[in-house]
């Protein structure tokens, strides 16, 4: 960090730009130091209508971490928080900061602490709940490291062909036609170390030396997705199975027990993300919601909390996670939060879980049971999922029953299973024939989600090859919402 910006910072704390600074926030201005306070894994997310939460990680922790921004050239504002936290095992501390007060729909520059004062990067506010400006958004889940701790062109299954890019360098190449990211679950597979040690794609190490192995893969993802995208766009998660526990759901004879403190129960995912729950009475980033334009977002947890959840100790997922919260907290926030939808506002709900109950394989049937009467009451027009490696649409069903009008104006939620981004273990095979709702599966590529807000009547969904950006399935969801013009 050059002396100009110190003194920089200093100038603002001096004049006032925040109503009141805390004891020792100005000698804390002073603390960064070469490498450890360099700022890496840089992503941010919306937090209500007019916030966004900036995030970034350090190798040592910062007493104050401290975010300059403004509109256009200046960096006139400066927003900070006490949040720098770690865990044990972790090699970096996550920071958080919450900017409010935003103007809705407008570019502004920041700078987080410690960085170069040439390091700027701009984010978006949310577009204003109503407002009908058509847009695009990525979805996808299921997406891991690259290169030599993960997916790469060398030594697995369904590796990727010379040359060929990843989903997340795709992504980059559509940024400028993009306004944010919903990756639904399972980033970075951290937790298939040993997997990749037992299939000789790792060196060995000892169970304990493992730890370092784990988060050395969490790293290199967010440093991927930060050179990558969450840089550019807006990045929205939630939570999937493997970001429970370091295990990879047990690989032969080994469980959970062998994870080192910090890497069981969600730890490390709760840590690096602060997803818009406390603007939207959720939990942490387990469940939330968020509007934008003429959709109201839902994000909610397959995982644990809810009756027979797999992750929960004794569930079908043997992962021993959770639970979070009372029981009953997830569906009771779930049925308030969409009957409170004002449909005349946001006239689209689409909705994201990690385990889906309509698809080729292995239904998640405890998912479908506490969920999907909830869809279908509060008519959810969109539901998606990851978990499956592979893309399928379904058509509009409810209930195991397909609705005959499909995509023209149906009266059941429209279903999309994208786990397809591509991990270490490569792609799954659909198995045929395929279930009567399904109207499209691709099992032969990597690839994401694009979705297309046209109107308040009509949603196009894009399945996009990483490889080569090509679009390889298109459908259009319309719908007659009521006061729709």
């Amino acid at each position: 960090m050059t002396s100009q910006t110190i003194v920089s910072l200093l100038s603002l704390a001096t004049i006032g730009y925040t109503a009141s600074l805390p004891t020792g926030f100005k000698d804390a201005l002073l603390e960064c130091h070469g490498k450890k306070t360099a700022p890496e894994q840089l992503h941010f997310n919306y937090a209500g209508d007019r916030g966004m939460m900036i995030s970034w990680n350090t190798q040592s922790k910062l007493e104050f971490p401290t975010v300059r921004y403004g509109r256009g050239s200046s960096l006139d504002e400066i927003a900070y928080s006490e949040i720098s936290v770690t865990y044990p095992t972790s090699t970096t501390y996550s920071n958080h900061v919450l900017i409010e007060g935003l103007q809705p729909d407008t570019e502004y520059n920041f700078v987080v602490k410690c960085a170069e004062e040439s390091d700027k990067h701009t984010f978006k506010t949310s577009l204003p709940v109503g407002n009908d400006r058509p847009y695009s958004f990525a979805f996808f889940g299921d997406l891991g490291t690259m290169g030599p701790l993960g997916l790469t062109s060398y030594g697995q299954e369904d590796a990727l062909s010379p040359g060929e890019i990843t989903t997340m360098q795709s992504l980059s190449q559509f940024t400028d036609q993009l306004e944010f990211m919903w990756h639904d679950g399972d980033l970075a597979y951290a937790d298939a170390w040993l997997k990749e040690e037992q299939d000789g794609f790792l060196p060995n190490t000892t169970i304990e030396e493992g730890a370092a192995v784990y988060e050395s893969i969490l790293n290199a993802f967010y440093n991927e997705m930060a050179g990558n995208v969450t840089m550019k766009l807006p990045y929205m998660v939630g939570p999937g199975n493997h970001e429970a526990n370091c295990d990879d759901g047990g690989s032969g004879s080994y469980t959970e027990s062998i994870c080192a403190q910090g890497q069981t129960n969600f730890t490390g995912f709760r840590n690096h993300f602060r997803m818009p729950s406390e603007q939207s009475g959720g939990l942490e980033n387990f469940w939330f919601s968020w509007d934008y334009g003429m959709v109201h977002f839902v994000q909610f947890n397959t995982e644990t909390d809810f009756p027979d959840a797999p992750d929960l100790p004794g569930g079908s997922g043997d992962e021993n996670a959770g639970p979070f919260a009372p029981n009953g907290t997830q569906l009771a926030w779930l049925k308030k939060d969409l009957a409170s939808v004002d449909r005349k506002k946001t006239p689209w709900i689409i909705v994201a879980g990690h385990r889906p109950w309509y698809v080729d394989s292995a239904t998640c049937d405890e998912c479908q049971s506490a969920f999907e009467p909830l869809l279908v009451e509060y008519k959810v027009d969109i539901a998606l999922f990851g978990h499956k490696h592979f893309y399928e649409r379904m058509t509009t069903v409810a209930n195991g029953i397909l609705d005959p009008k499909g995509l023209d104006n149906p009266s059941a939620p429209w279903y999309i299973v994208n786990g397809a981004a591509g991990h270490y273990e490569g792609l799954s095979t659909v198995s045929t024939p395929l279930e009567n709702y399904t109207v499209k599966a691709i099992d032969t590529v990597y690839g994401w989600s694009r979705f297309t807000v046209h109107n308040c009547t009509h949603i196009t969904q894009d399945f996009i090859s990483s490889a080569n950006g090509t679009v390889l399935d298109s459908a259009t969801l319309y719908k007659a919402h009521n006061g729709c013009a």
